[in-house]
C-alpha cells in the first residue's frame, strides 16, 4: 500500500481549495473568462421567438461574467424596442441590420453587400445616436413571401415577379396575411407592391403567429409575411418566393449596445464576437423550431444553446 506524507495530504487539499475557488468564481465558456461583477445592465427584445431567445442568451452570458442583469425582454415591437434603448431605458438588445438602416435611420434603399450594410448601419448609428452596433452574425432573417407548398405547384409562382401576372389573372388569389409592422413599413408591404408593381386585393392583419397556420391551411390567405429563419417554414412545409428583385435588405441580428457602456466595459464584444459567428440562419431556424413546434421555452432553449457550444 502507497504511504500517504503530511506533504502529500497538504496538496490535495490545496487543489481542492483551488477547484472550489475556481468553480465559485463563474462559469466557463468565453464570458466566464471577463468579470463584470460590477455592472448592472439592462437587456431588452422584440416580442417575437427569435428575439426573445436572443434576448436570453444574452441575459445569461452576461450573469454567467458576473453582471446583474434585469430582464426588459418581450418590448411590443421594434420602435418600442429601440425607443427603450435610445432613451436609456435599456442598456442592449438585438436588432437587424436592415431594420436599422430603413426603419431608424430613414434610408429608402438597402446598402449591397452584408458587411457593406453593417458597416453603413454601425458607422451612422454611432455618430447619429451613440449607439454600438457589434459584428453582425452570419443569419440573414429577411423578410420573405411564402405560400403552402401545392397552392406553389397549382399557381406556378416561384419568385415575386410571378404575382403581377398572376394577380391580373386571377384577382380572387391576391390576399395576404401579415403582421402590423410589416404593412406598414418602408422594407414590408408599400415598398414591396411598388417595387414589383403588384397589389393585394384583401389583407389580414394577424400576430406574427398566427401567420404560418394560416397561410398553411389558406382559407383566409393564399400568402404570406414570414420571417426566413423561422422554423415553423419547413415543418408546414410552406414554399418562400425568391426576392428576384432584391428588394428586402439584409438583415443580419446584431447586438445593439448604448456607446456608454461600451465605453465602460469593452470586454462585452469578447463575450459576444463567438456567439454571433454560430448564429447562422439554419442555427436560428433550428432554435426557433424549438419554441414554435416543439413547445419548449425560450430561457431553457437559450441556456441549452450556450452550454451545449461551450459559452457558459
Amino acid at each position: 500500500m502507497q504511504k500517504v506524507t503530511v506533504n502529500s495530504l497538504k496538496l490535495l487539499g490545496l487543489i481542492a481549495i483551488l477547484i472550489v475557488v475556481a468553480v465559485g468564481c463563474g462559469g466557463g465558456g468565453t464570458s466566464g473568462e471577463v468579470d463584470l461583477s460590477d455592472a448592472n445592465i439592462s437587456v431588452g427584445s422584440k416580442e417575437f421567438t427569435e428575439q426573445l431567445i436572443l434576448g436570453q442568451m444574452s441575459i445569461l452570458v452576461l450573469e454567467n461574467a458576473g453582471a446583474t442583469v434585469k430582464d426588459r425582454t418581450s418590448l411590443a415591437g421594434s420602435v418600442a424596442t429601440r425607443k427603450a434603448l435610445t432613451s436609456g431605458q435599456i442598456d442592449m438588445y438585438w436588432d437587424y441590420t436592415g431594420t436599422g438602416w430603413i426603419v431608424y435611420l430613414g434610408h429608402t434603399k438597402p446598402v449591397e453587400g452584408s458587411q457593406e450594410q453593417y458597416e453603413a448601419v454601425a458607422k451612422e448609428d454611432l455618430k447619429k445616436n451613440g449607439i454600438e452596433w457589434l459584428p453582425p452574425a452570419p443569419a440573414n432573417n429577411t423578410y420573405a413571401i411564402a405560400v403552402r407548398s401545392e397552392a406553389a405547384d397549382k399557381l406556378g409562382v416561384t419568385k415575386l415577379s410571378d404575382l403581377k401576372p398572376l394577380f391580373q389573372e386571377q384577382p380572387e388569389v391576391a390576399t395576404l396575411c401579415a403582421a402590423s409592422e410589416f404593412l406598414s413599413r418602408d422594407d414590408g408591404l408599400p415598398g414591396l407592391e411598388k417595387a414589383y408593381g403588384f397589389e393585394f386585393e384583401n389583407i389580414s392583419e394577424l400576430a406574427e403567429g398566427p401567420i404560418y397556420q394560416a397561410t398553411d391551411q389558406g382559407d383566409r390567405c393564399t400568402f404570406g409575411e414570414v420571417f426566413a429563419t423561422d422554423g415553423r417554414i419547413a415543418q408546414l412545409d410552406l414554399k418562400v418566393l425568391e426576392d428576384d428583385k432584391s428588394f428586402f435588405p439584409i438583415y443580419n441580428p446584431s447586438l445593439l449596445v448604448d456607446k456608454k457602456l461600451m465605453d465602460q466595459y469593452p470586454q462585452i464584444e469578447k463575450i459576444f464576437a463567438p456567439i454571433n459567428k454560430k448564429l447562422t440562419t439554419e442555427e436560428l431556424q433550428k432554435l426557433n423550431e424549438k419554441v414554435d413546434v416543439q413547445g419548449q421555452l425560450e430561457d431553457q432553449v437559450a441556456e441549452e444553446w450556450l452550454k451545449e457550444n461551450g459559452f457558459i
